[in-house]
């Protein structure tokens, strides 16, 4: 995908470089790393889906009294899209996919119905979908992200009907 004359990895790369300039002039602290981690995981997903087609609009929203943030809300043709971006460096650790468990669904569900209400109605859309985006930093190996589109519905049971977990 292109952006007037550059490439979607080329404003990426600059981003990145602006990025790295900030933190080492002291015009951005240091984060723990675990954050710096979750942070940089979610700018690759966000570079991901705009090299596909998707129209992210918002990041780390919360706008509310609820714990937690939905990490990215992108639009895919008609469809919204909240998505939960989880990031592994090791290959100690479980699957990322599954550390959105029950309880992280239902806080996803919440923050994405708050989300919902301050959608103007002319905006609003027909169809939305929960999604996972995986991220794999492992030492020597190259990035992989990985979209699990459809990763879950807005009830439980629906996915049990659906022969999900």
């Amino acid at each position: 995908m292109r952006i007037g004359r550059l490439s979607v990895e080329a404003v990426r790369r600059a981003c990145v470089a602006l990025d790295w300039l900030a933190v080492k002039s002291g015009q951005r602290p240091r984060q723990a790393a675990h954050l710096e981690v979750g942070e940089r995981g979610e700018e690759l997903v966000r570079w991901h889906l705009m090299g596909a087609g998707y129209t992210v609009v918002a990041e780390r929203w919360n706008e509310t009294t609820l714990r937690g943030d939905l990490d990215l809300v992108a639009w895919r043709d008609e469809v919204l899209c909240f998505i939960e971006v989880k990031t592994r460096t090791g290959t100690n650790m479980a699957p990322a996919e599954l550390a959105v468990d029950e309880t992280k669904r239902r806080v996803l569900r919440g923050l994405a119905a708050q989300y919902l209400l301050l959608v103007p109605e002319k905006q609003h859309p027909r169809q939305t979908r929960f999604d996972i985006a995986t991220v794999s930093m492992l030492p020597g190996e190259p990035v992989a992200v990985r979209l699990i589109e459809n990763a879950f519905g807005w009830s439980e049971h629906r996915n049990r009907d659906r022969g999900e977990a």
